[in-house]
């Protein structure tokens, strides 16, 4: 009896202590009583009633990336390219995404491929290989909104590869190809056109400093012909001032000598004859100056009658001898 009691408390102890749960952190464990939903269990210690409670599923509700197969899609213009998606979700209600759909996420891998195709199918090859930011803003819209009664929140839909046929990639290497060769002609072309225009403003550069060099020779060349005029101008006045004042001297000295004489004669009172021949001393003597030219006086044109009264003078003194 005794070994069938303790047997019994034992029982009785594994079973009370497996209705205690204790929730790890971002898990939720979704509990059901005889098939029915119970409730759910957040992070911490729990005591589910053993036997009639059963824990049928443990929801992470962390975010969680599923990476699915490439999904053949059809572009507006009939190109058959392979795609494949990454979905980035959280679980935000752990009942719904339990009893909300079978197998959640096949069912947001159907989803996603037949938005795509929704979204494709709108859209030629070009506009969607340089198109997806739109696409993946659209496809995170549609599926957001369609997995809310499966309590799962889709954050974003990435498109991870987009593989078009063989034979497109190849045309699409040619026309690279061919793109950078337009590219590299045009470069080659303006680097060309830059080159020449760079001689030209090289060539009209020295041009206009040749010609702005034989601007400044031509009116130094003026200046010094101007200067050398000025200088024999200066030099033929400074010539003839100082021809007029050595003119000008002569004829003051005249007039000195002629009134110097003038002044001896009439204190001696001498006759007519010996004032002639007075007069011509002093002109003799004006005449001796450096002046280059000389005035000669009214009083002295009759030379020659003067020179005719002295030689009768002469004579007459030799005959009283």
């Amino acid at each position: 009896m005794t070994t069938a009691i303790i047997i019994l408390i034992i029982v009785l102890a594994i079973i009370f202590i497996s209705g205690i749960k204790i929730v790890p952190q971002a898990q939720v464990y979704v509990v059901e009583r005889l098939g029915t939903f119970k409730g759910a269990l957040h992070t911490g210690p729990h005591y589910v009633i053993p036997i009639f409670d059963k824990v049928v599923k443990k929801v992470s509700i962390k975010e969680q990336v599923v990476d699915f197969k490439p999904q053949p899609v059809i572009t507006k213009d009939n190109v058959t390219m392979q795609i494949d998606t990454v979905v980035f979700f959280t679980v935000t209600d752990a009942k719904l995404y339990t009893y909300g759909v079978e197998r959640p996420l096949s069912a947001i891998e159907n989803l996603s491929a037949t938005t795509l195709r929704n979204i494709i199918g709108e859209m030629e090859l070009d506009a969607t290989l340089t198109s997806r930011d739109v696409i993946n803003t659209k496809i995170t819209a549609i599926l957001d909104q369609a997995t809310d009664r499966w309590g799962i929140k889709v954050n974003r839909v990435e498109l991870k590869n987009i593989l078009p046929p063989r034979e497109i990639q190849d045309a699409m290497e040619k026309q690279m190809k061919a793109e950078r060769e337009r590219r590299e002609k045009i470069l080659q072309a303006e680097g060309e056109k830059k080159s020449q225009v760079l001689v030209a403003e090289g060539e009209k550069e020295s041009k206009i400093l040749r010609a702005e060099a034989d601007k400044q020779a031509a009116i130094l060349q003026a200046e010094a012909q101007k200067q050398a005029m000025i200088l024999r101008a200066d030099a033929v006045r400074q010539q003839k001032i100082l021809e007029a004042e050595g003119e000008a001297e002569s004829i003051r000295n005249v007039q000195q000598a002629l009134a110097d004489t003038i002044r001896q004669l009439n204190e001696a009172n001498p006759s007519q004859n010996v004032i002639a021949i007075k007069s011509l001393e002093a002109f003799a003597k004006a005449a001796d100056g450096k002046a280059t030219k000389i005035i000669i006086p009214s009083e002295i044109q009759s030379l020659a009658g003067l020179a005719t009264s002295v030689k009768e003078l002469v004579t007459e003194d030799k005959t009283q001898e």
